[in-house]
């Protein structure tokens, strides 16, 4: 019988921790790389992710890594879960290791940086335009599929067939992936909805109830179709799981680190602090500004967007911020 190559997981934070354990638990030889040799070194030591997710044993088949080696020439498929901000650094190291089978997915949620590229063009400009391609994002925080409560994913690429392979990979009991092949929509939905995450947090903070709460998620989820069709997303895709159900997940629960991000400025801490104070990557932050930034090229109507923005650069308090959405002039609902 023939042995399955390793899948390269390139990103040992939580949520990349959480997707090799859920394919190691499915029986998959998994090799975590981690940018950080003695991060790296302990998990090999203590077999667990006690930084991100302690307590969380890892299997046999989970090999903590801290280099890439032309070893990586066996891999067919890469998972790639690091910041947006450094993915195309993260792909342009991984790029001369790779063989020509080999496959790119990832799980990073956000646009890049200065040049707001989606990062399916980024990875095709760095590994290609032939490489097949695909995202996973869904309403999934790390810490419940690391203990395997039930989650639902999204997985697109534009090849069906590359889709359904990934979703074998991950599916078991507890993780049930669907696929789609709306690529740009997928990735829309991951980054529009942090951005709307920290206005919640604003909204919770500032104790303005729930009704404000379901008004602003509603209205964002508007945001998020307007921008996402105009850039070629199929309206779709933002009714379900990458759309919809990140958006209410990421807005309603204290594990979003954006929505505890908001929530911080509108006690009254600086960006920084709330930062500092989080101690993770608040992708929301630099997703607010490109979709902005592209929002106002394109003429796409955005308030929330906008209004986030302007706290994040010190244009608005986040109160200021509240009543400007407030004062604007009434219109019909639309989407």
């Amino acid at each position: 019988m023939k042995t399955q190559p390793p899948i390269l997981v390139l990103g040992a934070g939580a949520w990349g921790t959480a997707l090799a354990l859920i394919l190691a638990r499915n029986g998959h030889q998994v090799w975590l790389w981690g940018h950080t040799p003695e991060h790296v070194e302990q998990m090999r030591v203590t077999r667990q992710n006690s930084r991100c997710l302690p307590n969380i044993p890892f299997p046999e088949n989970l090999y903590p890594l801290s280099a890439l080696t032309p070893d990586l020439r066996q891999i067919r498929d890469i998972l790639v879960v690091v910041p947006s901000q450094s993915f195309r650094d993260t792909l342009t190291q991984l790029s001369p290791h790779l063989a020509p089978q080999a496959r790119c997915c990832w799980a990073t949620k956000g646009l890049e940086y200065h040049t707001g590229y989606l990062l399916d063009q980024v990875a095709a400009q760095v590994l290609g335009p032939q490489r097949p391609l695909a995202v996973l994002s869904g309403p999934s925080f790390a810490t419940e599929v690391a203990a395997g409560l039930p989650t639902a994913v999204t997985i697109a690429a534009s090849d069906p067939h590359y889709a359904q392979e990934l979703a074998s990979l991950f599916h078991n009991q507890h993780f049930r992936p669907y696929t789609s092949q709306d690529l740009i929509g997928v990735q829309i939905g991951g980054a529009v909805k942090n951005i709307i995450a920290i206005a919640a947090g604003i909204v919770d903070g500032l104790k303005l109830g729930a009704n404000t709460r379901a008004a602003l998620i509603t209205r964002g989820l508007a945001e998020m179709v307007r921008f996402g069709t105009t850039l070629g997303g199929q309206r779709e895709t933002f009714m379900g799981l990458a759309g919809l159900g990140d958006l209410v997940l990421t807005c309603t629960d204290n594990q979003s680190r954006n929505r505890r991000f908001g929530y911080a400025l509108a006690q009254g801490l600086s960006s920084q602090q709330a930062q500092t104070q989080i101690g993770q990557v608040i992708e929301g932050i630099q997703a607010a500004n490109e979709v902005n930034r592209l929002a106002l090229q394109l003429a796409i109507d955005m308030p929330i967007v906008e209004q986030v923005n302007n706290v994040l650069n010190g244009i608005n308090t986040p109160m200021e911020a509240v009543q400007t959405l407030l004062s604007r002039e009434p219109k019909p609902e639309q989407t």
